[in-house]
């Protein structure tokens, strides 16, 4: 209860704050009267949302996450306002102190804050909020195609030229729109790749999220098939079960479903695919990540039964698996495919230029393609949403990996 009268109280100060910038920008009162209702409305549904409001076993439930992007957006527009005036006040604080100490008055005064100062903020303020916003309407279902060719000396030459695709982080439990869904699906199938591979997080917290979508996913077709493994929201560790037998059920439901759909589940697992004589070797482990993440992967188990010198692709959702593990384990892994971090689901993009999220600061690997010790990965950011219900700048991802043979020099 204290933590939420603090925040209560710190969101109503900022809001005074801003308020009061806002009469010396416009002089007429509904422009900040409307500011006002919007920013407590704002208020009180996160606040419904997250106490009455909130749905029973689950932990962010769909008004919840639309509550806290909301809240997100309106935060985003204060704090950008008051990093311009709270700045100025205190250089305005500083000079009427200097001008009572030093100056021919001696009665302490304010120089006026200047209008275009505070014009130049609400400015730069909308940017973030209306980036925010456009997230939540648009960006959240902005699907790309990100295409790379990787080259390896040891690839079969039966697989030259052999295409896969990556999608990865479903979070159908998010999902708000089926059309946008019907299309994402559609862009899948038209890579038309030999191998199609889902690395993890079908669901937010429980299978009953996917129903609804299960027949839609189950049209995703790959001349050669199509595999998955889990992540780490897939076990239900998120949520308060009534009993361990609910939560065990969830699980095997979900491993019943995902089979039903058409995949190929590997739990600590591996497959060979064949071209004539040739094969490359396809892993799946369970999930395995650092930092309290689920430690269920077992590559030992799941690599038992496949030969040293094969080519080996490695399916494993969390990508602190790889730079901890995979990189130095004995077997050469010359592919490994994750997902996990969404990117953060926020950041900047500019092919050739910029590439950064504040997620980089949690994953050294956090999204694209990165070889180290002669192996790649490739972390995808993600087909779905969790949490803030939207993207900004880092775009829901289907990947479509060709592996070509490198020619000889």
């Amino acid at each position: 209860m204290l933590r939420w009268i603090i925040f209560v109280l710190i969101y109503l100060g900022l809001s005074f704050y801003i308020v009061q910038a806002l009469r010396t920008l416009f002089r007429q009162p509904w422009v900040y009267i409307i500011y006002v209702l919007l920013s407590l409305a704002v208020l009180v549904n996160f606040i419904y949302q997250f106490t009455a409001g909130e749905e029973a076993g689950r932990v962010l439930s769909r008004p919840k996450s639309y509550a806290f992007g909301f809240l997100l957006t309106m935060l985003s527009f204060k704090l950008v306002i008051i990093l311009f005036l709270f700045s100025e006040d205190i250089f305005r604080i500083l000079s009427g102190t200097y001008q009572k100490l030093f100056g021919e008055s001696k009665e302490f005064s304010l120089p006026q804050r200047r209008r275009f100062l505070g014009m130049i903020a609400l400015g730069i303020a909308a940017l973030p909020f209306g980036a925010l916003l456009y997230g939540m309407y648009k960006g959240k279902y902005n699907f790309k195609v990100l295409k790379y060719t990787l080259e390896y000396d040891d690839l079969p030459e039966s697989f030259d030229g052999y295409q896969i695709t990556q999608i990865s982080d479903i979070h159908s439990g998010s999902f708000d729109n089926r059309k946008k869904i019907e299309y994402g699906v559609s862009l899948i199938n038209k890579q038309k790749s030999d191998l199609l591979l889902f690395t993890g997080d079908m669901v937010n917290n429980k299978t009953e999220e996917m129903l609804p979508w299960a027949d839609l996913f189950s049209t995703l077709n790959a001349r050669d098939g199509k595999f998955s493994v889990l992540g780490n929201h897939d076990y239900g560790d998120y949520i308060d079960w009534e009993t361990e037998e609910l939560k065990r059920e969830n699980l095997e439901d979900l491993k019943r479903l995902q089979r039903d759909m058409g995949f190929d589940l590997l739990l600590n697992e591996h497959r060979y695919l064949q071209k004539g004589d040739d094969r490359i070797a396809l892993v799946g482990v369970e999930n395995w990540g650092k930092g309290g993440f689920k430690k269920a992967g077992d590559l030992k188990k799941a690599t038992s039964k496949i030969a040293a010198e094969d080519f080996t692709i490695l399916m494993s959702h969390d990508p602190s698996h790889w730079s901890e593990e995979v990189i130095y384990d004995k077997k050469h892994y010359h592919l490994t495919l994750s997902g996990h971090t969404h990117g953060m689901q926020f950041g900047i993009e500019i092919p050739g230029w910029v590439k950064w999220s504040p997620v980089k600061w949690r994953y050294k690997y956090w999204a694209g393609v990165y070889k180290e010790l002669g192996q790649f990965i490739n972390v995808n950011r993600g087909f779905g949403f969790l949490g803030y219900p939207g993207r900004v700048g880092i775009w829901p991802e289907i990947t479509v990996i060709t592996l070509k043979k490198k020619a000889l020099t």
